[in-house]
C-alpha cells in the first residue's frame, strides 16, 4: 500500500472512531437517498429469504435441497433436465404400493388397487420433478442472479461511498491543516460515489417489474403442477370407482372349509405308535350327519357314537368356580353350548364349563 493510501485508511479509521466513541457527527445524506437505501436493503433481505423459503417449499428434506441447488444453467445448456437427481416422496410411496400390490396379486381387489395407486403416485412424482426444475430455473436462479450481481454491486458502491464520506469528514474537520485542494478532491469523490450509488439503487427499484415477472413464473409453474396433478388424480379416482363398482356387482363367494382329517385309534399294530388318517367326505347340506367314522374312533373308548363329545387340544386349568379342567388328549362329553365361546361338558363324573378353542369337536351337539 502506498503512503497516500495508508494515510487515507488512517483518516477513515480516525473519523470512524471519533463518530462511534466521541459522538462526532458526520456528513448527513439526504432523505431521498436514505429512502432508496432502505428499500434496497429490504429488497436484498427479501430476495435472500424468498430463495431459502422457496427451496424449503419445494423440498423440505435438507439433503434434497442441496441437490436442488446444484441444478444450474449448465444443466440447461447440456440438454433438457428431466430429473432433479433426488427421489420425490410421491415416487417412494408409489414404489411401496406397487411392490406390495404385485406381491398380493393384481387379481385381488386390494392388490390391484395398490398397483393402480402406486402407478399414479409415480406419475405424480414426475409432475413434481417438473415443478422443481421449472421453479429452480425460472424463479430461484433469476433471483439468485439479482442477489449475486446487482445487489452485490450496490453494496460495493455503498461501502465505497461510506469510505469516501469518512475521508471527507476527517479532512473537513481539520480544514486549515490540510490543503484546500485535497479537501476539494475528497468532496468531489464523495459526491461522485453518492451519485453512482444513488443511480444504481434507483435503477434497481425502477426495474422491479423483472421480479414481478419472476413471481409470475413461479405461479405459472405451480398452476401447471396442480393441473397435471388433478388430471392424474381424477383418472385414478375413476379407476378406483370402477373397481369398487365391479367388486360390488360380483356375487360374493362363500367360504367352504376343507374337510377335517379323522384319526383312527382302532389298531395298535403300527410300529411307530402313530395313527393313520383318512379324509372325511365333504359335508352335505341335504343329508343327515353320519356318525360311522366317529364310531370307529371311539371303539376303544366304549362311547356311544351318538354321544356329543370333543377332544382336548391343550391342558386347561380352571381358574373360576364352575370351570371344568382337563389335560391334552382327554375325551370330554358335551352337554351344552353356553355361547359362541364356551361349552359345558362332563369328564370323570365332573361337570363344568370350558372354552371352545381348547377342544376339537368329534361329535357335535344336536341342533
Amino acid at each position: 500500500m502506498s503512503v497516500a493510501g495508508f494515510k487515507k485508511q488512517f483518516y477513515k479509521a480516525s473519523q470512524l472512531v471519533s463518530e462511534k466513541v466521541g459522538g462526532a457527527e458526520g456528513t448527513k445524506l439526504d432523505d431521498d437517498f436514505r429512502d432508496l437505501e432502505r428499500k434496497v436493503d429490504v429488497t436484498s433481505k427479501a430476495v435472500v429469504e424468498v430463495i431459502s423459503k422457496t427451496s424449503e417449499y419445494l423440498q423440505p428434506n435438507p439433503a434434497s435441497r442441496a441437490k436442488l441447488s446444484m441444478l444450474n444453467t449448465m444443466s440447461k445448456i447440456r440438454g433438457q433436465v428431466k430429473n432433479p437427481g433426488y427421489p420425490q416422496a410421491e415416487g417412494l410411496l408409489g414404489e411401496c404400493m406397487g411392490k406390495y400390490g404385485r406381491d398380493l396379486g393384481e387379481d385381488t381387489n386390494f392388490g390391484g388397487a395398490l398397483v393402480d395407486v402406486g402407478e399414479s403416485m409415480k406419475r405424480m412424482a414426475e409432475v413434481k420433478d417438473s415443478l422443481d426444475i421449472d421453479v429452480k430455473q425460472n424463479f430461484i436462479d433469476p433471483l439468485q442472479g439479482l442477489c449475486d450481481k446487482d445487489l452485490r454491486e450496490i453494496q460495493h458502491h455503498l461501502k465505497k461511498l461510506e469510505g469516501r464520506r469518512l475521508d471527507y469528514d476527517y479532512k473537513k474537520k481539520r480544514q486549515g491543516k490540510i490543503p484546500d485542494e485535497e479537501l476539494r478532491q475528497a468532496l468531489e469523490k464523495f459526491h461522485e460515489s453518492k451519485e453512482v450509488a444513488e443511480t444504481s439503487m434507483y435503477n434497481l427499484l425502477e426495474t422491479d417489474i423483472e421480479q414481478v415477472s419472476q413471481l409470475s413464473s413461479l405461479v405459472e409453474s405451480q398452476l401447471q403442477y396442480h393441473r397435471q396433478a388433478v388430471q392424474v388424480l381424477e383418472e385414478l379416482s375413476d379407476k378406483l370407482r370402477d373397481r369398487m363398482s365391479d367388486a360390488q356387482s360380483r356375487p360374493r363367494r362363500e367360504y367352504t372349509p376343507k374337510p377335517k382329517p379323522i384319526y383312527d385309534f382302532g389298531e395298535d399294530n403300527q410300529s411307530n405308535g402313530g395313527f393313520s388318517t383318512s379324509v372325511a367326505p365333504p359335508p352335505s347340506r341335504n343329508s343327515e350327519p353320519s356318525f360311522h367314522s366317529a364310531a370307529l374312533s371311539f371303539r376303544k373308548l366304549r362311547l356311544s357314537p351318538e354321544q356329543p363329545s370333543c377332544k382336548a387340544l391343550y391342558d386347561f386349568d380352571p381358574e373360576n368356580e364352575g370351570e371344568l379342567g382337563f389335560r391334552e388328549g382327554d375325551i370330554i362329553t358335551l352337554t351344552n353350548q353356553i355361547d359362541e365361546n364356551w361349552y359345558e361338558g362332563m369328564l370323570n363324573n365332573l361337570s363344568g364349563f370350558f372354552p371352545l378353542n381348547y377342544v376339537d369337536v368329534l361329535v357335535p351337539l344336536p341342533h
